[in-house]
């Protein structure tokens, strides 16, 4: 099928898709770079949302079409994969401002929700009529958070009270709901609430002034006296292990997000040196670009392997995402820069594209835990020893 190519997936990952999944993929593709790549550059100096395109993606039934669909009513990983890559290709904003939904926040009102949950949300988080966002980090815990959690849910007859701050929430600010994790006052476990971001007691204001993923609204969330009905409740959630275990179908979501940006990246980079010509030829000519390169697309192809690897052998412990990020944050970080320094001066122009997988790879490289953190967590498990605390 034309007008599905994938320049940099030398090893032929994308040769695994059927025609059906690739004819929505090219489906995706062409709405994203008729509708979606010519106001990217204004919108990123802005800080623009890209909230708007969120139900006309949702339009496209990315997920939902019987042409995709497996006997059981499932998508095949690696297609579900390919929709993360194809995003994230285009801008990891985009793959957050959607993903965010359909993936985080679906997946933990499935994994966590009472059946009658997820048969009255459900359909609404597929269409973009109940929209939500997971939020978990706080201001002054954020790699701790497990063991520091601040904010609090107490219970009051049928109905709960919360107090807290969460901050760095994706999406917070264009969703109808959030999703509150919470430490249960007086007890042990650890709660998640759907709330309404209307409630009163909830405030969300968009943290300013990021140099990366400006397109994302990420929030700062404060919650005073914030009511929640027992029935807002998702009572499979009652441990940072079910929070773990709803999550650990999505990591490898992080290897397909780096593997979208580094193609990204790499096809602006192939783009730029067959056509800037210096010392009379196209720079692709050169030794020094073609060692670029090929660094480039030996990184695609690591990070690629990770992703199918962890798609269609499902992550089962919690030590293999963190060194599944670590691996592909590095390789995104590498090939970004090396992109960017392929096309010179003219790298640093928005309008070459590559200066945006450039800035937005240092969020990648953070989120979804620190290189240290994911370092100490894979270290704990190769020696037996924790050096996490003294």
């Amino acid at each position: 099928m034309t007008g599905l190519d994938y320049p940099g997936d030398v090893l032929g990952f994308a040769n695994d898709l059927t025609d059906a999944e690739r004819a929505k993929l090219s489906q995706l593709r062409a709405y994203l770079d008729e509708n979606v790549r010519p106001v990217l550059v204004e919108r990123w100096e802005r800080g623009e949302s890209l909230a708007d395109f969120r139900k006309p993606l949702a339009g496209l039934h990315l997920l939902d079409d019987p042409s995709v669909l497996q006997a059981d009513g499932s998508l095949r990983p690696l297609y579900r994969g390919f929709v993360t890559l194809e995003l994230c290709r285009l801008d990891l904003a985009m793959s957050i401002t959607y993903g965010g939904q359909v993936g985080m926040f679906r997946t933990l009102v499935h994994a966590g929700g009472s059946p009658e949950q997820i048969a009255a949300w459900d359909p609404g988080i597929l269409d973009f009529t109940f929209t939500g966002c997971f939020a978990l980090n706080e201001p002054d815990h954020g790699s701790d958070v497990a063991g520091g959690m601040a904010t609090t849910a107490r219970r009051d007859g049928d109905r709960w009270i919360l107090n807290g701050a969460k901050r760095w929430i994706g999406n917070a600010t264009i969703s109808d709901n959030l999703c509150i994790i919470a430490r249960e006052e007086g007890g042990e476990r650890v709660l998640a609430f759907v709330v309404p971001s209307d409630s009163p007691g909830v405030t969300r204001s968009v943290i300013a002034h990021k140099a990366a993923a400006r397109m994302v609204h990420n929030a700062d969330i404060a919650l005073q006296d914030v009511v929640v009905p027992e029935e807002r409740r998702l009572p499979r959630i009652e441990g940072f292990a079910d929070i773990n275990r709803a999550f650990r179908k999505l990591r490898a979501d992080i290897a397909w997000s780096a593997a979208g940006m580094q193609l990204g990246a790499y096809a602006a980079a192939i783009d730029y040196a067959q056509r800037r010509e210096q010392f009379g030829r196209p720079i692709a000519g050169f030794q020094l670009i073609q060692q670029k390169l090929v660094q480039m697309v030996a990184n695609i192809a690591q990070t690629l392997a990770l992703a199918v690897r962890t798609a269609e052998h499902p992550i089962a412990d919690d030590v293999s995402p963190s060194l599944v990020k670590l691996i592909a944050a590095d390789r995104l970080r590498e090939t970004v820069a090396l992109a960017r320094e392929t096309m010179g001066g003219n790298g640093i122009l928005l309008t070459g594209d590559a200066v945006r997988f450039f800035a937005d790879a240092e969020a990648m490289y953070t989120f979804e835990g620190t290189r240290e953190m994911n370092t100490l967590i894979v270290g704990r498990a190769l020696t037996g020893r924790s050096a996490f605390t003294r």
